[in-house]
Parts: C-alpha cells; structure tokens; sequence
C-alpha cells in the first residue's frame, strides 16, 4: 500500500513509500481509508515540537474515515462493510482522563491514516454519520470534538450566553457552527475583513478584526456591554491568554486548546482570581463525547466546512495550506 511517512523531523522528510498492508490482531479492524483532514498537530509533530522523542519512520494523520475490510476474531464492535471515523484519542473511552490520552494518537506514536490501508483496536473507532460525506467525516474526531468537549460538555454551554472564538481555523469554525446552532451569541476574532463576512454567513454575530484592533479584548466588552463573554475558545496562547481574560466575564469559561501564538503565557493571576475565570486545558475528548456530538450533529444536520480537498499524491501541498492557513479544515482524499 502507498502511505507518507515522516523519516525525520521537518516536511522535507514526509515521504510517499510502499509499505505492507497491515494485518488486524484479533481485538483489531483492517480500514480501507477514504480521507484524512489536517490540524495544527500535524504541522507541529512534522517539526518536532509535538513529539521530540518519536520513533521513526511514522506514518502521519490522526484524522480519518474508510471502510472496514476485515476484522479479527474477536472484534464484536463492527462488520465488514461499515463506515468508520478514528477515534483521536484512541484509548480513552469515557471518564476523566487517566494518563496523557493524547500521546496514544496516529501520526505520534501509532502509526498514522495518511494511507491507504490502517489497522486500529476496534475501541479506536466509531460508526460514521451517514449524512455526511467522507470528506466532512474525516474532520470530526478532532477539531470538531474539541470545540465540543470545550463549550458543551465542560462549558454547558446555554442559548442565552455568548462565545468568543478566536480565528478560523477548524476549531473554531466548529465553535461558531455549534454555538450558534444551540442560539448563542457569537463573536468571532480574525485578521481578514473578507473571513469576517464569511463567518456572518455561517451564523457569527459580531466579527472583531485584530489586525486592525490589537486590544481586540476592548472591543469585546464593548460588544457585551462590558461584561464579557461566557465562553472562549482560546487557540492562540502566548500574550493572547491575558486578552481572554480581560475579555471573559466574571466566572466564565475559557478553554485553552491551541498554541498558535506561543506555548508559554504571561497572565493576570489577580484578574483571574477577582473574576473568578475557569481556565481549562482541552486536550480532544473521550470516544462517548464523540458518539454524543455526532447524534447532535445528525440531528441537527450540522456540516463541517471544508477548505480544500486535495488527492492523496498531493499530500505535501496540503501540509503546505495548513501553514499558510485555512478557513475550517484542509481534507486529503485517499480513495478516488
């Protein structure tokens, strides 16, 4: 089968190579991938950051959809023939977590689903919803379950409140798809006047341009009468952890799951005290999380928003849209 490996850090060493078709154990599933999306984690274990001590070569992506094809012995969970999306954190199942959950990822330290053919404990994986199509179905497990472990299942997010989410990248147009479908208020950070417009059009309220207003956290209590938003989703970190804070509301929630900026920051420890802010690290969520936010999902015929699509041999120039930037998420077919 063709799979792209990572022989060494930096994306001049993902490479397209040959290797056998993995056989399933008896506890595990043989997919046949149909497509693969992109996160920032994808650019930061390419470079090292993520992961400094992995183990080469790594075939890369965490994020999939396929087919099941065979399934071993003891596998009782799925058929033949069923559709199936990867599970990120591929052993935490419920519950708190009980350990790094997320060092037991594709492309870290399992090997990856940027290949035609992957084998996964049958755990790992869920059915997916047949309303969407493979290529909105390969976004979910990640981006679109952080932002809903963040703002509804830690968050209990309610219609009457607000939501700040910084960007546009696949987090947070997940946060602004799912707070304005349960009727939040939604307000919406970026550097573009032409992405501004576009989140109105996806249900965004207020869109704040920071590139023009650097205390872009000013302009959000000016929008909420200065009392601050109720929920948000936190994605660059650096000195932006400070703004959140100004700009939240007292006793609100902030979820910290990205790094954009920087990974170390400087706040306010008094303000956070006074206001009595919830500062919570996200790192994805649960496999039950999952199968709850595909149900709402159905039920409310929520779709992905999708960039680009590009075909498996172009793999790299995808990477290099995910370091240029995208509006939501950045597919790879890998079955035509």
């Amino acid at each position: 089968m063709k799979a792209w490996e990572l022989r060494g850090f930096g994306r001049e060493n993902l490479t397209l190579t040959d290797k056998p078709i993995p056989e399933p154990s008896p506890a595990e599933v043989l997919v046949r991938v149909g497509a693969v999306s992109l996160n920032y984690r994808d650019k930061l274990l390419v470079e090292g950051f993520y992961n400094p001590n992995m183990r080469f070569p790594m075939t890369q992506v965490a994020d999939a959809v396929g087919q099941v094809v065979e399934i071993g012995s003891d596998v009782t969970r799925f058929r033949v023939g069923d559709r199936v999306i990867v599970q990120y954190c591929t052993r935490w199942v419920d519950g708190p977590p009980h350990d790094n959950e997320g060092l037991h990822s594709l492309g870290n330290t399992i090997q990856g689903a940027l290949a035609e053919y992957l084998v996964l404990d049958q755990r790992a994986l869920v059915e997916a919803p047949d309303y969407l199509s493979d290529e909105e179905a390969a976004s979910l497990a990640c981006a679109g379950l952080t932002a809903w472990y963040s703002l509804v299942e830690k968050g209990q997010l309610k219609t009457d409140q607000t939501v700040l989410v910084q960007g546009t990248g696949g987090v947070s147009i997940f946060g602004l798809l799912i707070a304005s479908a349960l009727g939040a208020r939604v307000l919406v950070t970026s550097s573009s006047d032409a992405k501004l417009e576009r989140v109105k059009a996806l249900g965004a309220d207020e869109g704040i341009n920071y590139a023009r207003t650097a205390e872009w956290e000013k302009e959000v209590l000016k929008l909420t009468a200065q009392e601050g938003v109720d929920h948000i989703l936190e994605v660059a970190g650096g000195k932006s952890l400070a703004q959140s804070i100004t700009a939240v509301k007292p006793g609100g929630h902030i979820a910290v799951i990205g790094i954009l900026e920087n990974f170390s920051s400087d706040f306010p420890i008094f303000s956070l005290l006074l206001k009595q802010v919830i500062l919570r690290g996200i790192s994805v969520g649960p496999r039950r999380a999952l199968e709850d936010m595909m149900r709402k999902f159905a039920q409310l015929q929520l779709r992905p928003v999708i960039d680009t699509v590009y075909p498996f041999a172009d793999a790299l120039a995808a990477y290099d849209h995910l370091y240029r930037g995208a509006f939501g998420k950045i597919v790879i077919r890998v079955t035509e």
